[in-house]
C-alpha cells in the first residue's frame, strides 16, 4: 500500500473514501478527538496545536460538529491550509496543513 499525504486531500477532498481518510488521520503528526465539543473549544485547541508544530506537519481534528467544519479552517487561516472531509455516518475530519 502506498503512503498517504496532503497532496491527497488537496487534490481530492470530495473524493476520499473511508480507507484513505483513515489513513491519513493515522499518519497525521497530531489527531485532536473533538466529537461532542462545540464552538470555540476546537478552533482554540487547533490554534494552540498549530503553534507547537513544524511548517508542512499535519493536523487533523475530527469531529460532528457541522459549525466547526467552517469556523476552524477560518479561525486558522493565517497558520494552515484547511480542507473538510466527510465520513458518511455524521463525522467530519478537518485536515490543516501548517504553513
Amino acid at each position: 500500500m502506498s503512503s498517504t499525504d496532503w497532496e491527497d486531500v488537496v487534490e481530492m477532498p470530495d473524493e476520499l473514501d473511508d480507507e484513505t481518510a483513515e489513513s491519513l488521520a493515522d499518519d497525521a503528526d497530531e489527531f485532536q478527538d473533538m466529537k461532542g465539543e462545540m464552538c470555540p473549544y476546537p478552533q482554540v485547541e487547533a490554534k494552540k496545536a498549530l503553534a507547537s508544530l513544524d511548517s508542512g506537519d499535519l493536523l487533523v481534528q475530527e469531529t460532528d460538529h457541522v459549525p466547526s467544519t467552517e469556523n476552524v479552517p477560518k479561525a486558522v487561516e493565517d497558520d494552515a491550509e484547511a480542507k473538510v472531509w466527510r465520513s458518511g455516518d455524521g463525522l467530519y475530519r478537518i485536515f490543516l496543513h501548517k504553513r
